[in-house]
């Protein structure tokens, strides 16, 4: 079975990387992790890359970044914003079209941008929750591939609610990678 050749940009931690990577080892996948692009040379996600004997590289000037990365990406079928903290370029982002995937952190289209769990929280809204994503020139307005609601109850607060959501993430952001790819593979048979 042909499987899609997957980068993922990462900027911190990595987790959502990890559950990536674990999904792509799975015998139906879909997918293969064959490059993780980072902006921060500190991101603990590189090291998540070495262990598992992905190659990573990263840049530290955000300037330049899509004309400068561009040509490790030859052979790349899917790109994965995993906690990517960087905004891309539109043209880079229209090259890519139905092509480059985000998770999010909340039920979108509510509290788009950064620290989405904080404006939920600020908001006293009832939910909030995670969403994968196409991207699109707009922040967070691309077309929805996976959604799972995340109840906010009256105790949680910024923490409590960023740690159930991100439980939800790494459920939903593999099943979103398989569907993309599946849907690629059935343009391309």
């Amino acid at each position: 079975m042909k499987k899609l050749k997957v980068a993922i940009f990462i900027s911190g931690r990595g987790s959502n990387l990890e559950s990536l990577i674990k999904s792509s080892f799975k015998k139906r996948s879909l997918v293969e992790v064959q490059l993780v692009i980072s902006n921060n040379s500190k991101a603990k996600g590189l090291v998540i890359a070495k262990k598992n004997k992905i190659p990573s590289i990263h840049f530290i000037s955000k300037k330049n970044f899509e004309s400068r990365v561009i040509k490790y990406l030859k052979n790349i079928d899917i790109i994965c914003l995993a906690g990517f903290m960087q905004v891309l370029d539109s043209k880079f982002a229209r090259k890519w079209r139905w092509r480059l995937i985000n998770i999010h952190p909340s039920y979108l289209p509510d509290f788009k941008g950064l620290n989405a769990q904080d404006q939920a929280i600020k908001a006293k809204a009832i939910y909030s929750g995670c969403s994968a994503h196409y991207v699109t020139p707009k922040i967070d307005s691309g077309k929805i591939i996976l959604q799972k609601k995340v109840k906010i109850l009256k105790k949680d607060n910024t923490e409590s609610l960023s740690k159930k959501i991100l439980i939800e993430e790494h459920k939903i952001y593999p099943r979103a990678l398989q569907m993309v790819a599946k849907k690629i593979l059935n343009r391309q048979t």
